[in-house]
């Protein structure tokens, strides 16, 4: 079963037991799929709409409401926050586990051993080598920030 196969069933499930949160979530996700759908069609290089797209949508939304939530904090807003919260709860299940702080200081120091990485010049050669072997699973935003740590020590 594909990703977006999941999707829409996981939500023709929601329609039957009238959980209007995690509808109007699955109604998020798959117009967003759609959308990519027609941009894909409609765009230079025409192609089919894959897993890989799906999920970097997904990663799109989710840090969408990540931002979200982190306004509301400021702002007071718990209403507000607690439904961002369970749309990233939902979008969250169809990614895989992303790693932990602490996973992401061993790989990157790894990584930097082994590239010979020293200055702050070659970010790029660690990021290409994650993005390599650890594209679904990791936060490159924060294994951004522990690159940086680490190369400025």
């Amino acid at each position: 079963m594909t990703l977006r196969e999941k999707i829409e069933s996981d939500y023709k499930s929601a329609l039957k037991s009238k959980d209007k949160n995690k509808i109007s979530t699955y109604r998020l996700i798959l117009s967003g799929i759609k959308d990519l759908d027609i941009n894909n069609r409609s765009g230079p290089e025409k192609k089919e709409t894959d897993e890989s797209d799906v999920k970097k949508l997904l990663k799109k939304m989710i840090k969408q409401r990540t931002e979200s939530i982190e306004v509301y904090k400021k702002g007071n807003r718990n209403d507000l926050l607690e439904i961002e919260q369970g749309e990233v709860n939902i979008l969250s299940e169809y990614l895989p586990k992303q790693m932990g702080e602490e996973e992401i200081k061993k790989i990157c120091s790894e990584i930097i051993e082994k590239t010979g990485a020293s200055t702050l010049k070659d970010i790029g050669k660690v990021m290409g080598e994650l993005k390599k072997n650890f594209a679904d699973s990791i936060d490159f935003s924060k294994a951004g920030t522990v690159i940086k740590n680490l190369l400025n020590k």
